[in-house]
């Protein structure tokens, strides 16, 4: 899958969770590459371009051990039930090294699932969880994105 492709897919299953949710399930949506433990930023939409990057090893919070688990394989994602504010609520592996960080600025992920809409919201996402297993980011023709210099 290439970038675009991802991008575009992050942007239907945003909206799809925000239809099923009635409201906004996550405000923040990042790509990023971990490659040589270097966070770098290839994709964000959010209300905090800026500061993302900068405080993103604090914001992983509890997800920190988790993402950095080689368990975990493309399509494989993870929740943590205690982000709050700017703590990322949620990861998924797109390929390697490759990462979407999913995040709530105003709620924290106890919150969002309180909801009883929660569990429909889901569904768009585990959906772009199976395409990304199905095409992980990173195999496709433009790969060179991701090469090291």
């Amino acid at each position: 899958m290439t970038l675009e492709e991802i991008r575009e897919k992050i942007k239907g299953c945003a909206a799809q969770m925000n239809v099923r949710y009635s409201g906004v399930v996550f405000d923040e949506w990042a790509v990023v590459s971990l490659e040589r433990n270097r966070a770098r930023i290839l994709h964000y939409t959010g209300p905090r371009n800026d500061e993302f990057l900068k405080n993103f090893v604090t914001d992983l919070g509890a997800l920190r051990t988790a993402l950095l688990d080689e368990k975990y394989g493309a399509g494989d994602f993870e929740f943590s039930r205690h982000g709050v504010g700017t703590s990322h609520e949620a990861f998924l592996v797109l390929g390697n090294d490759l990462f979407l960080i999913c995040n709530n600025t105003r709620e924290s992920m106890e919150s969002i699932a309180k909801n009883p809409d929660w569990l429909k919201a889901q569904i768009p996402f585990v959906e772009l969880a199976e395409a990304v297993r199905a095409n992980p980011l990173g195999d496709s023709a433009d790969t060179k994105i991701f090469t090291k210099p």
